[in-house]
């Protein structure tokens, strides 16, 4: 990282531990855009909420007025486990009565999950590790730490396809594994895995007894092919593995704070026990909502068809300048910068210069044991604005980096 920039460390907490959004307002708090601002560093969808949002929360505007049952109600757990098995070719259909649990957000469910996980697993032979890929969402990070658990990362570049090289996985390091996050399309590089991946993934978790948290919530955001889910692939009874779901990105409600989790029921009953005594509870208006955004597609394919017209933007301006490939999944732009200076330095001079906030990639990812980074040289963009704005932050790009 380079030392040009001190004011990215902060104080307290390490670099590494921090936020990578405060890491990044410390990085800029010296400057001042130099245009009308456009943020494209956070990925936060901004399309247009679906219009039966406000009539489904109106009907149910009473059910403010009662505690939500941890689990989550029965026509919401009904409803994810029939899109589940439509969306996806699972081994069998889901049962909403022990495969499926509500989430406050999928955020909060990848956290307990790693506490459940390493209580769940037992023993292992070694301090137990945590996998992670690297770049990663910071919430892995968090529940490893919690979960007193060793964060083990992995790295996904360019030259493994920017997934974990599954094949460079240690006995040792597998034998002590509770638990490994993975992302499908990946955050943030837009990867996705194949059957082949995911099986293979799973027969590791089979043969060492850990649990794979599949974090999905990208799933129905693609410009290729349909992502695929971890639970295709692991057999009737879904054994060790569990995939994560979430509205934000798919129905463009991000404040709304409703996923799920599914998957293996014995992991499932654990981490129900843990939830609903810690974590937060789902309103049942919100809930309600969610079970009529499960059942309609049409908005689905709404926002989706947005995302494919900005990044048809993002072919005909960037062209095959930094590294730019159109990702096969995600609605992120992993972009290399490191022959302008680097992530840092192109994330200040894109401020500065041209008012356009982007992340760099090292504050998304982890110094690996050789002191190697594997997202410095890189900047991650949202492209969460309207079309129009987008055009015009790639345009400022293209100029102020070139």
């Amino acid at each position: 990282m380079s030392a040009s920039f001190p004011a990215a460390q902060g104080a307290g907490a390490p670099a590494g531990e921090r936020s990578p959004f405060a890491r990044l307002t410390e990085l800029l708090a010296p400057y001042q855009p130099g245009k009308p601002l456009i943020t494209l560093s956070l990925g936060e969808p901004q399309h247009p909420v679906p219009d039966f949002v406000g009539p489904v929360l109106a009907r149910h505007i009473a059910d403010f007025g009662r505690y939500p049952m941890a689990r989550g109600i029965e026509p919401f757990r009904r409803a994810a486990a029939t899109w589940m098995g439509t969306r996806f070719e699972l081994p069998r259909p889901l049962d909403p009565e022990t495969e499926v649990l509500v989430l406050n957000g999928s955020r909060e469910g990848l956290f307990f999950a790693a506490i459940t996980a390493a209580r769940f697993v037992g023993p292992r032979k070694g301090p137990p590790a945590i996998l992670l890929p690297n770049p990663f969402y910071p919430a892995y990070g968090a529940g490893a730490r919690a979960a007193g658990c060793e964060p083990v990362f992995l790295p996904t570049t360019l030259a493994n396809g920017f997934l974990p090289d599954l094949d460079a996985l240690d006995e040792a390091t597998l034998s002590r594994t509770v638990a490994m996050y993975i992302a499908s399309p990946a955050n943030p590089q837009g990867a996705v895995a194949t059957p082949a991946y995911f099986k293979r993934l799973h027969e590791l978790a089979l043969r060492h007894g850990f649990i794979v948290l599949s974090d999905e919530c990208y799933s129905e955001i693609y410009t290729q092919a349909a992502p695929g889910s971890m639970l295709e692939v692991a057999g009737p009874d879904f054994a060790n593995v569990v995939a994560f779901q979430s509205l934000s990105k798919r129905s463009n409600l991000p404040g709304m704070r409703v996923g799920f989790a599914a998957g293996d029921k014995k992991f499932l009953a654990a981490f129900h026990e843990l939830r609903n005594v810690a974590a937060p509870q789902v309103p049942v208006p919100l809930q309600q909502v969610a079970v009529a955004a499960y059942s309609d597609e049409a908005h689905v394919d709404e926002n989706r068809r947005l995302y494919g017209l900005k990044f048809d933007l993002a072919d005909q301006i960037l062209g095959n300048r930094y590294g730019y490939v159109r990702p096969a999944g995600g609605f992120c732009l992993w972009l290399d910068v490191s022959a302008f200076g680097g992530d840092e330095e192109a994330s200040v001079k894109l401020y500065r210069d041209g008012g356009v906030r982007v992340v760099p990639g090292s504050y998304l990812a982890r110094p690996q044991p050789d002191g190697s980074n594997p997202g410095a040289g890189y900047i991650r963009l949202a492209l969460v604005q309207d079309s129009e704005t987008t055009a015009e932050a790639l345009h400022r790009l293209v100029a102020i980096l070139n």
